[in-house]
């Protein structure tokens, strides 16, 4: 999916929430009655289980999916989403100290914060820890078929960084240092799982 038809089913999203959000509810709801009082509920009612069958289809047709509305959001965000637009938004983190612990850009961010806030900017949930981000997504067999967007782990799971390709990686390093582009030095011998989340970017 090209970045415009992604622009364009996010705005038929917006429009179609805004329209629901404004739309009357059925009559059956707002002449609903409170069982306690027999009398009119303030509220209008709670929505009934066909508005939401509804609400569900809408969303589901907007984003070109046939799937369930609770696996809608994420599927949205990983189809719209390339490896490529994970690297351009890492790269503005660069410089940001590596605080371990850290999620917050501000202050400054460990490898798995910063791996998770890279995904969280783009609209894609990742745990926060290392040991759970290295279970999501597909994996990839070896770092020369590694693309740009993919997720290196290493050392059995205590650190994570961001493929940016050709060789170079982007990452939280250690304490004392700052979330940097380098060469890739994760090798076959120290990577335990590289694992794809969104679409591969460029080679």
């Amino acid at each position: 999916m090209s970045m415009t038809e992604a622009i364009g089913r996010i705005q038929s999203i917006e429009s179609m929430l805004q329209q629901l959000s404004q739309g009357v509810r059925p009559q059956a709801s707002s002449a609903s009655t409170t069982a306690s009082t027999g009398t009119p509920d303030p509220s209008g009612g709670a929505a009934s289980s066909t508005d939401s069958a509804s609400f569900a289809q809408a969303l589901s047709s907007a984003v070109g999916g046939s799937g369930a509305l609770s696996g809608v959001s994420k599927g949205m965000a990983t189809g719209a989403v390339t490896g490529d637009a994970v690297v351009a938004d890492a790269k503005k983190y660069v410089g940001v100290p590596y605080v371990w612990g850290g999620t917050n850009p501000a202050v400054g961010m460990d490898c798995s914060g910063f791996v998770q806030r890279v995904f969280k900017d783009l609209g894609v949930d990742l745990p926060r820890v290392v040991s759970d981000q290295m279970r999501q997504g597909t994996p990839v067999a070896s770092l020369a078929q590694a693309k740009p967007g993919d997720l290196l782990v290493s050392f059995g799971g205590e650190h994570i960084s961001i493929y940016l390709g050709n060789g170079k990686a982007i990452d939280a390093p250690v304490p004392g240092q700052t979330i940097q582009i380098r060469d890739a030095w994760e090798q076959q011998s120290n990577l335990t799982a590289i694992r794809r989340i969104v679409p591969a970017g460029g080679s």
